[in-house]
């Protein structure tokens, strides 16, 4: 994290070389923190309420909960949190946040820091290298601040245990000095609310996941939601989107309210070069067709996969090796990034052979599926009512 300049200052001939104070031998986790080496840059929290809001880019994070759409039950259980909080004039218990990216949970770290009228200093955990780094992010916390550490399954684990006295009883432990003569000191810190996000919240340790007051989960969007925030948006930055353009773009967005906005912007370029600007449903439609973007929110390398697996492998099961090498994708990306969203659309299956296109695949690709896939849906109870007898 340092960053050491490579220029020397020109030194000073008027002046007597001045000799150069000795260090401490026991050198303090706060040392650095307090004095600086010369040349070095010492990690900071991006301190917030956040967003510009000048910026048209910056107002669409919603500023308070009411603004904020979707996730009604997490949204019931933080107002009563934070309810409860201001009543009893007390910070916020530690909250941890999980759930796939771009549902909002940087987001809510914002809102309940404007909610509870602190400060939010955002950090990521890979960011947090060594002890003093988390140790100047707690020294110079506010009552009541907010502290939103990102990805925080990935903290180093000497981090991750100066934070569990911190989160518990709002001290910090500091070694000083090393061997026979190391002693501890502890400094109290300010009583703060740590908001933690993740999306692998199995990677977290348990000592650190039990620590957390609330552990919250956030759920994809439905389409509903999806166009109230896509209408919201619009209206942010000046954009003519009817409702039905809206639910349309919200129809291929994955659940995922960041894809919406991302599309959003790519439908709006396509409206004001191709168009007057004006986005309804059949330019909608007609936009995301051309960047690849089909009715299920599939992209080109989505239907790629499931082609190659059908053409190729007649549906499965293929290993994933031999489908990465089939189609030139990673390995991994195709595990993490194309795979759970197919799956949760019914597309695709994972078996102790292989990979699997399901029949819903085939017919989507326009391919009519083998009587052995087809006959899967079978298994499935009819919910049509039987036929009545006369």
């Amino acid at each position: 994290m340092a960053i050491i300049s490579s220029k020397s200052p020109p030194p000073d001939r008027d002046r007597p070389p001045s000799k150069p104070a000795s260090k401490p031998a026991s050198e303090s986790l706060l040392d650095p923190l307090v004095q600086p080496e010369d040349g070095e840059t010492l990690p900071t929290a991006t301190g917030a309420t956040g967003t510009n809001l000048q910026d048209p880019d910056g107002r669409i994070r919603p500023q308070c909960l009411a603004d904020y759409a979707g996730q009604r039950a997490l949204k019931e259980v933080l107002a009563i949190a934070i309810a409860a909080a201001q009543h009893r004039q007390e910070p916020l218990d530690h909250l941890l946040l999980y759930g796939p990216p771009g549902l909002g949970k940087t987001t809510l770290a914002l809102i309940l820091a404007a909610e509870m009228g602190t400060q939010c200093k955002i950090t990521t955990a890979p960011a947090l290298e060594r002890p003093r780094d988390i140790a100047g992010l707690l020294v110079n916390l506010q009552p009541g601040d907010v502290l939103f550490i990102d990805e925080i399954h990935r903290l180093p684990r000497m981090t991750e245990e100066i934070l569990y006295p911190a989160m518990e009883d709002f001290r910090l432990d500091i070694t000083i000095g090393k061997g026979q003569t190391a002693r501890i000191r502890s400094l109290p810190i300010a009583r703060f609310t740590l908001v933690g996000a993740t999306t692998r919240a199995g990677a977290l340790s348990a000592p650190l996941r039990d620590r957390f007051g609330l552990v919250q989960r956030l759920r994809f969007y439905d389409v509903e939601e999806l166009a109230a925030i896509v209408l919201r948006t619009a209206a942010i930055l000046k954009v003519d989107l009817q409702a039905d353009g809206a639910a349309e773009i919200a129809r291929r967005s994955r659940g995922t309210p960041r894809l919406a906005n991302r599309l959003l912007r790519r439908v709006r370029d396509y409206a004001q070069v191709r168009h007057d600007g004006t986005i309804n449903q059949a330019i909608a439609a007609a936009a995301l067709e051309l960047f690849s973007v089909d009715p299920l929110g599939l992209d080109w390398t989505d239907r790629r996969l499931l082609t190659v697996a059908i053409e190729a492998f007649g549906g499965g099961p293929v290993g994933l090796e031999t489908l990465a090498a089939a189609t030139g994708e990673d390995a991994q990306t195709i595990e993490e990034v194309y795979e759970p969203y197919l799956m949760q659309i019914g597309y695709w299956q994972r078996t102790p052979r292989g990979r699997v296109v399901t029949a819903a695949a085939w017919r989507h690709l326009g391919y009519e599926p083998p009587p052995a896939i087809a006959a899967q849906l079978t298994l499935l109870p009819d919910p049509s009512p039987p036929p009545q007898t006369p």
